[in-house]
């Protein structure tokens, strides 16, 4: 893999582990869930459009410059 893929690869982790964390801090429910579900949502999508960012400048890169 080139550091482009690894970039991307890195990225949607990232967002996918954020996800998990939220879904399993609501599942549990309680006091943890009432303080943190709303900054753990804030921090999804956060990460998930700087995600994006990097996808859409990878595809941009990879047509101009790799041909």
């Amino acid at each position: 893999m080139d550091w482009l893929n690894i970039t991307l690869f890195i990225s949607m982790t990232l967002v996918v582990l954020i996800l998990a964390w939220g879904l399993i801090t609501m599942a549990r429910g309680g006091e943890y869930n009432k303080s943190h579900s709303n900054i753990l949502m804030r921090y999804r999508i956060i990460f998930q459009a700087i995600a994006i960012l990097i996808f859409i400048c990878l595809l941009i890169y990879k047509r101009y410059y790799n041909g």
